[in-house]
């Protein structure tokens, strides 16, 4: 097995290429890496590199790196001219995954603007809102969620793609503008998914997706040196590299690492409209030798338990990285059945919004044999068990996860409160994420709005839920707490069964009682065949599933 700490110190050590140095980061010392780029817009004038070689297959259009620069330099000069838009100033994006999507945020990066990604399943109420609070110059958004605030004007100039987004750029030999960009500028506004109170737009940087790349660009070439230790080498040439993207573009997966890390990589991106479908990602991964996936919340779950999986070629796939929800360990299984050539590569990262993707990964031979861990912190990135009074705990202790590095938010967007709230002095996250840390690698309990207090014991929501999917009949589940007069909160279990299963309620419970303790066997029981309420990222909307709110987000 290749000695991974041998080459991690070889790549990152003084004169390697993702060597580590200390410095200043928003008033806070800390690692980053000496060779960096300091903007997108430096990104993408560094794509022109890749010329004819395809960006974005997206249905029946496939358009160049080339074709691709030359449509952002036309969108950039248009938002310029006939908006008004100039460094710092927001321009808003509204849409289901299309090329139009990708090309109007690069735009706004090649001007020094900030791209706000406005959530494509909210309904109206919510989309007046992040529309309101972002302030943008101008709103890109097609005509579906146009139709959702129909009863009233927005408040800002509107480009529907459909009808006005061709016609508004007509100046197909544009140059690239060139204005100033500082590192440390903003780039990009996500909204939380507000799965409790009002979504809060969480400020990336240039530096943030940028640092990003550079761990995912280290964790690559960790892969290819460990692979070539361990003599797995494939013979002939590589494919080239293609991507399947099946997140939304207003998520950090969707946007930094689909758009983003790919344009960068010069990397073959396949999106695809709709909601997510599995037996449709089966088909493009054959038809367009997909190398990379990376699914979130039960994309992973509902392709590999697909009644006709078997039926395609998946060889193509060496690499398959997951995250955004926990991945049990028969689930890890099947997806190295299900992707052969990527069982050596398949990896489980942890991260959120506010830092920017991604803190930890697991991959590999470590994740294989520490399945239940979130993994080690990447280069540049410190992660930290805290209590409630902000004190770091030892190893092996229960606590809040706190993250510092390149990657964390400058903040929320115009909510100075909840900055200084989610961040602590000398620039720490607090995540709001429940875990542990043992041997460097970090365990992750709960959602600490997911933990059940039942009596005296705290229950954590998630094995549970594993435990009950891990049951033939059971397609999925959620556990939630619910009121007890003496105890606080027992616990439910809503699951949904399979089409023709038969399972009871007490047959679940016994399955449970089997290997958890009997005060986390669920009290109460739901039997359903809708599936439950998630949002764009595959998230369970709890509060939904309660009753303690209605599901805010449209389907698609």
């Amino acid at each position: 097995m290749a000695d991974l700490a041998a080459i991690e110190a070889r790549l990152t050590g003084p004169g390697g290429p993702f060597e580590l140095v200390v410095e200043d980061v928003l008033g806070a010392r800390m690692p980053v890496f000496k060779n960096r780029m300091r903007s997108l817009r430096e990104l993408l004038a560094a794509s022109a590199a890749q010329g004819e070689k395809e960006y974005l297959v997206y249905e029946g259009r496939r358009i160049t790196s080339a074709e691709h620069l030359r449509l952002v330099a036309s969108v950039a000069r248009a938002l310029e001219a006939r908006f008004g838009v100039r460094r710092g100033d927001r321009v808003a994006i509204l849409a289901a995954n299309c090329p139009e999507w990708i090309i109007s945020f690069w735009a706004a990066q090649a001007l020094g603007a900030v791209a706000v990604g406005l959530n494509g399943w909210w309904a109206g109420d919510e989309i007046r809102y992040g529309v309101r609070d972002c302030d943008p110059k101008v709103l890109i958004a097609d005509r579906r969620r146009l139709e959702r605030v129909a009863n009233g004007p927005l408040g800002v100039p509107v480009v529907e793609i459909e009808s006005e987004f061709e016609n508004r750029c007509p100046d197909r030999d544009a140059a690239l503008p060139e204005v100033a960009i500082e590192e440390d500028d903003p780039a990009a506004i996500l909204y939380t998914s507000g799965t409790t109170g009002r979504p809060k737009g969480a400020v990336n940087t240039q530096r943030n997706i940028l640092a990003l790349v550079g761990v995912q660009f280290f964790h690559g070439a960790r892969m290819m040196l460990a692979a070539a230790a361990d003599g797995r080498v494939p013979a002939g040439p590589p494919r080239p590299t293609c991507a399947l993207v099946t997140t939304p573009l207003f998520h950090v997966s969707g946007l930094y690492t689909g758009a983003v890390m790919m344009l960068a990589s010069g990397a073959k991106t396949v999106w695809r409209a709709g909601r997510f479908d599995p037996e449709d990602a089966l088909r493009l991964i054959e038809r367009e030798q997909v190398t990379s996936w990376g699914p979130m919340g039960t994309m992973a779950y509902r392709v590999v338990h697909h009644p006709d999986v078997a039926k395609y070629d998946l060889s193509s796939v060496t690499n398959v990285g997951s995250g955004g929800a926990p991945t049990s360990v028969e689930l890890q299984d099947k997806i190295r059945a299900a992707f052969p050539s990527a069982r050596a590569s398949l990896g489980l990262g942890y991260g959120l919004t506010e830092c920017t993707a991604l803190a930890t990964l697991a991959f590999g031979e470590d994740l294989a044999r520490h399945p239940h861990s979130a993994g080690r912190p990447l280069p540049t990135v410190q992660v930290e068990i805290r209590d409630e009074s902000g004190r770091a705990l030892p190893e092996g202790e229960t606590g809040e996860i706190h993250v510092r590095g390149p990657l964390v938010m400058a903040g929320y967007w115009r909510n100075p409160e909840a900055s200084a709230a989610s961040i602590r002095a000398d620039r720490w996250l607090r995540t709001g994420d429940i875990g542990k840390l043992v041997e460097g690698r970090l365990y992750i309990d709960a959602r600490a709005r997911d933990l059940i207090l039942r009596g005296a014991e705290n229950v954590y929501p998630v094995e549970i839920e594993q435990r009950l999917e891990a049951h033939s009949d059971v397609l999925e589940a959620a556990v939630v707490g619910v009121d007890h007069e003496e105890l606080g909160q027992e616990v439910k279990a809503i699951a949904v069964l399979r089409p023709g299963a038969r399972a009871s309620a007490a047959e679940l419970a016994a399955f449970v009682a089997e290997t958890l303790a009997a005060f986390k066997v669920p009290a109460h029981w739901e039997l359903r065949a809708e599936p439950l309420p998630r949002n764009a990222t595959g998230k369970v909307l709890k509060n939904v599933l309660v009753g303690a709110a209605e599901n805010p987000f449209v389907a698609e």
